[in-house]
């Protein structure tokens, strides 16, 4: 059948070029409508219950990741000339397109008692005519006798914090670059002009940066993998056409790599932007074993048609079941629940097959046309440091099995040992070095202002108008009493809820004693701030106000939300923080009457993350049973398929290990370099025991000369192939984020331990499982 493929191929050469060429150009169209992904994939299911409430949460009272928030560390502030540049910087920031609320010290309002309308009236403490030092000192006295701005606008008497609201809707679109790039700009401008270092986080301006260097180190990382495979194809093959033809495979199938990932209707995030970089690698292998057999058969026969038939019908079963195990150790990631592994398998797998069928027919069909090749080109096959090793190799195998499996069992005894060491924990920005601003200014508001990641609370009545009346007065008592239990935790900052808008205006209302910033108990009191709440006023001060206190309620005044900024904890820490919430507030609100829930972006990206690490666990286990279907269907045999699946388990199990000792977390950009190596490695066992397979009815089936062929006939290739997937891979190492880092590193030493096992532990393993000769 192969044969007649080959020959079949070689014969259409012409018309299979073109309409490669016409397909991959249609691709090619696809693939320049490929977008990036503004928003951060989704992890979770969609029927998941924690997904549902954050959706049910962002229905009533909107998103909660859209607040960007900037920082200052000084004591000069209030100094004149400082706080008016400081007050120019906040206005300027209100008129950045797509900004919708802007609220910092200079916009901060007290509320003043009116005797002769009964009301409460929101002024601005600081006034935008400010010309005199003492009339700053009189406001800055007023602002901070007020405790509703403390820990919320200022923190101390030095760390200030400006947050900005910006549409939702424009940060899931290209906009939201330009919006942070300005906001970017307008705080260089004040720092420049001050001196004072300026500090931004927040969730808008991680995900567009991360979003923004994710487009950028794919094309670094695509070009890098390009310009590294052709160096060491140059030096393989001795050979520019040869070279060039290798790369045209890669290029086409990165190319359809982005066509599919179009077709499929995903966009590129931080895991499908690996897929080109993937593809390259993957790919390279493929013209490294179809070219190598050429060259092999071109020195046996002379004949350069019958090499070319020859090489695809001997490797074109070899490649195609490499190809198809390497994609299933991607696509079984489409069988998780989670959309952002989903994607990424789908894309990843189809691209492998894709690549496959391209280098099937771009390979012979251009080989044909291109002369025979010549003794520089073949000169690396005679490799006397290769051929040094690989007997070296066959020495250990046949002289030292003991030792073999000594070595292998010790260095198993000390991965499992690392084993035990692994931790399983995850960070909102654990995959940023510690040195990079972002990380630095998110840290900067965890010391000061302990974090801004949000998390929600939200507290419904179970009926509607149940957050009015006098019944109201107890649901915001004990809002309050959790209020203050959350405060008390060193990792998250005081709530901002409507009890806190309740205890400003009651304070307000007893002409500003900061001893009544509490929640109003009397009936008088509580009657008094209600109308104040429902009150309108065309003042902006006043709009504003309302709009922020009204807007901890939905419409129904049937349930409330209470937001807290809180550290990035990790995923090991949140839980425990969360169940001692879910515990406080289980003790304040009776279940029977009232449903609390726990929600917002913290919540989402802990499920996030352990649905990912369970997907990947999963992906692992079915990677496993469908590469040893496709090895039992290859080799109609248990005793390869067993010796075939040890090689590839060692490796993993090393991999962990070494994790281990190193202090390498296990977290979802870490768990998914098992996958890859996995399917990767997988590839280097299948050409090795297909070979074995077809040398040995020629040795007469005895496993000891036949193993020793093998070994010095596909050892050249093997060693070529690891040495570009570990260089293709090792360009990973130069990523800013941790987990490409890791994927890049760790992969690489799979692969190397993969290699290993497969030249030496495979073939002591195929002989010890020999048949005995009667």
């Amino acid at each position: 059948m192969w044969q007649r493929l080959g020959n079949l191929v070689i014969k259409y050469r012409l018309a299979l070029l073109v309409l490669l060429f016409i397909s991959t150009g249609l691709m090619g169209y696809f693939a320049s409508k490929v977008k990036l992904s503004y928003e951060f994939a989704k992890a979770i299911p969609e029927d998941n219950q924690k997904y549902k409430d954050y959706l049910a949460f962002k229905d009533k009272f909107g998103d909660d990741g859209n607040v960007l928030v900037i920082g200052i560390k000084t004591d000069s502030l209030f100094d004149l000339n400082i706080f008016k540049a400081y007050a120019d910087f906040q206005h300027q920031l209100k008129q950045i397109k797509n900004v919708q609320d802007v609220l910092g010290v200079t916009s901060a309002i007290e509320l003043v008692k009116d005797s002769v309308t009964e009301k409460l009236d929101p002024v601005k403490i600081f006034p935008d005519d400010i010309n005199t030092q003492h009339q700053l000192d009189i406001d800055k006295s007023i602002f901070f006798g007020l405790p509703f701005y403390n820990s919320l606008l200022h923190s101390g008497d030095s760390s200030y914090l400006t947050a900005v609201r910006i549409n939702r809707d424009s940060l899931n679109s290209p906009v939201r670059s330009k919006i942070v790039a300005d906001i970017i700009a307008v705080s260089d401008s004040f720092q420049n002009k001050t001196g004072i270092e300026v500090h931004l986080s927040g969730l808008p301006l991680i995900r567009t940066v991360m979003a923004e260097r994710i487009q950028k180190e794919m094309k670094i990382f695509l070009l890098g993998s390009l310009l590294l495979s052709a160096l060491i194809l140059l030096l393989f093959f001795r050979s520019l056409s040869t070279m060039l033809l290798s790369l045209s495979v890669v290029i086409f199938g990165v190319i359809w790599s982005l066509g599919i990932l179009y077709l499929c209707g995903f966009k590129i995030t931080l895991l499908t932007a690996l897929v080109p970089s993937l593809i390259v690698v993957i790919g390279i292998p493929n013209c490294i074993y179809f070219i190598n057999k050429y060259h092999t058969s071109y020195l046996q026969c002379g004949d350069k048609k019958q090499s070319l038939v020859d090489m695809v019908s001997k490797m074109g079963v070899v490649t195609l079941f490499c190809n198809i195990t390497a994609a299933i150790g991607f696509a079984v990631f489409a069988l998780t629940k989670s959309a952002v592994l989903r994607e990424f398998g789908m894309v990843a797998g189809i691209s492998i097959m894709a690549i496959f069928f391209i280098s099937f027919i771009l390979l012979p069909s251009v080989l044909s046309y291109l002369r025979e090749p010549n003794a520089i080109q073949t000169k690396y096959l005679n490799n006397k440091w290769i051929t040094t090793f690989l007997l070296e190799i066959e020495e250990w195998v046949f002289s030292h099995k003991k030792t073999v499996y000594a070595v292998t069992l010790a260095v198993l005894v000390f991965s499992f040992i690392g084993i035990y060491k692994l931790k399983s924990v995850g960070y909102i920005v654990d995959d940023l070095p510690k040195t990079d601003k972002i990380y630095t200014d998110l840290k900067f508001f965890e010391q000061n202002f302990k974090g801004v990641m949000p998390l929600e609370i939200v507290i419904d009545t179970k009926r509607r108008n149940g957050l009015s009346g006098m019944r109201a007065l107890t649901v915001f008592s004990r809002m309050d009493s959790l209020s203050q239990y959350i405060a008390a935790q060193k990792e998250m900052n005081r709530p901002l809820s409507i009890t806190e808008g309740l205890k400003f205006a009651n304070q307000a209302f007893h002409d500003g004693d900061s001893n009544n910033y509490v929640v109003p108990t009397d009936a008088f009191d509580a009657a008094f701030v209600g109308e104040y709440l429902k009150s309108k006023s065309d003042s902006n001060s006043k709009s504003n106000l309302t709009k922020m206190l009204t807007s901890f309620m939905d419409s129904s005044r049937e349930t409330a939300r209470m937001s807290v900024n809180m550290m990035d904890v990790g995923t090991e820490r949140l839980p425990l923080i969360l169940d001692s919430i879910q515990q406080r507030s289980n003790e304040l609100f009776d279940t029977a009457h009232y449903k609390v829930t726990l929600t917002g972006t913290s919540i989402t990206f802990l499920e996030g993350s352990s649905f990912i690490i369970k997907g990947l666990k999963q992906s692992i286990c079915w990677a496993f049973l469908l590469i040893a279907l496709c090895m039992l269907y290859l080799f109609r045999s248990f005793r390869i398929l067993l010796c075939s699946l040890i090689p590839n388990l060692i490796p993993l199990i090393i991999t962990a290990g070494i994790m281990g000792w190193a202090g390498v977390a296990l977290k979802p950009s870490t768990v998914l370099v098992f996958s890859v190596a996995l399917g990767i490695a997988i590839d280097i066992t299948i050409r090795f025991l297909v070979n074995y397979r077809q040398e040995l009815p020629h040795y007469n089936n005895d496993v000891k000369e036949t193993v020793g062929a093998t070994i010095k006939n596909t050892g050249l290739s093997i060693i070529y192939t690891a040495l570009v997937l570990i260089a293709g891979f090792i360009i990973f190492c130069f990523s800013s984020f941790g987990g490409t880092f890791a994927l890049g590193w760790l992969t690489s030493v799979t692969l190397l331990v993969a290699t290993m096992t497969n030249l030496v532990l495979l073939p002591v393993l195929l002989l010890a499982a020999a048949p005995t000769k009667k």
